[in-house]
């Protein structure tokens, strides 16, 4: 529902999960802690997603696939909006603890000859995450592997070696 409206009061949360707005404000005292829960969860699955991708440790061929695949779930599953929350410091904190390790694993891809060189990191930065989000958004009818399969190939074949 917050996807679809960010502004969504807790009245009406409520009453799509069918609960009174009681029980919703006898577990989160206001709509920010709500949101803020709801920012934690994704942000664990997040985490979860780069940890099950071994982006250290892995051919960076096959953590790039299953990374992407991952966030792909986790967009699916949890398809709200983040930008509302950056300006809390913890959230902003794990926030850049995460995109450092995609950063560091984009950096490696590039030392090992999978991304091209001659264009800078920020670029695979923002493009991926980018791809992942139309990816979940525009190819619902593919599962997560299949719009994977998407993404992988439209990046790597955008900043794959010439």
């Amino acid at each position: 529902m917050l996807a679809v409206d960010p502004g969504a009061s807790i009245a009406a949360i409520a009453a799509e999960a069918g609960v009174d707005r009681r029980t919703v404000y006898r577990r989160f005292a206001s709509r920010e802690e709500l949101l803020a829960a709801i920012y934690e969860a994704r942000y664990d699955a997040v985490q979860r997603a780069v940890d099950r991708a071994r982006l250290r440790e892995a051919p960076v061929a096959v953590a790039l696939h299953r990374y992407v695949e991952e966030i792909i779930e986790v967009n699916r599953t949890w398809p709200v909006e983040l930008t509302r929350l950056r300006a809390d410091d913890a959230i902003r904190e794990r926030r850049d603890a995460l995109i450092g390790e995609v950063e560091d694993f984009l950096r490696r891809a590039t030392d090992e000859g999978l991304l091209r060189a001659d264009l800078p990191l920020a670029w695979a930065s923002s493009l991926l995450p980018q791809l992942m989000h139309l990816a979940s958004q525009q190819l619902p009818g593919l599962s997560a592997a299949r719009a994977a399969d998407v993404v992988v190939d439209s990046f790597l074949r955008g900043l794959g070696p010439r």
